[in-house]
């Protein structure tokens, strides 16, 4: 083999390592990407079934109820539109409360009950998500009208 042909193998057998590794990347970040969606979103069928996501809104005033002999809480997660179930096992942040913003890390059950794996709650009044406060701004103006 001539060394320029050597020396063009070389280029191609990188290029082709380079595409390899390239394409493993963006792989791991496809099936890493969690995805935010409001109850209502999961009433509409946008979340997915089969796989995690995040279900972001307000805890229901009235709705968290703890177990005594474990862990675990239920409690209900509004957009003021529609309102889904939530069970989370485990030590919630701090600053959960209802009333309060929350995002929950899990997934969907089929008995439509979101099975949460994290709980995160809003740590201050002054930051939110933007797509989480522009839903609960569109359900607060419906739930204002409809009264």
């Amino acid at each position: 083999m001539k060394p320029r042909h050597k020396k063009f193998a070389l280029i191609i057998s990188s290029v082709i390592g380079l595409s390899v590794a390239a394409l493993f990347v963006l792989n791991a970040f496809q099936s890493n990407l969690v995805f935010f969606h409001s109850p209502s979103d999961v009433f509409d069928g946008k979340a997915p079934s089969d796989r995690t996501f995040r279900l972001g809104g307000m805890v229901e005033k009235g709705s968290v109820k703890k177990s005594k002999n474990s862990l675990r809480v239920d409690f209900i997660v509004t957009d003021f539109k529609k309102q889904i179930p939530v069970v989370y096992e485990g030590i919630l942040p701090d600053l959960f409360r209802e009333g309060q913003g929350v995002i929950a890390q899990g997934r969907l059950e089929s008995n439509n009950i979101f099975r949460a794996d994290e709980v995160l709650a809003k740590h201050d009044e002054n930051y939110m998500p933007p797509e989480v406060a522009e839903i609960l701004k569109d359900g607060k103006e419906a739930t204002t009208k409809s009264d």
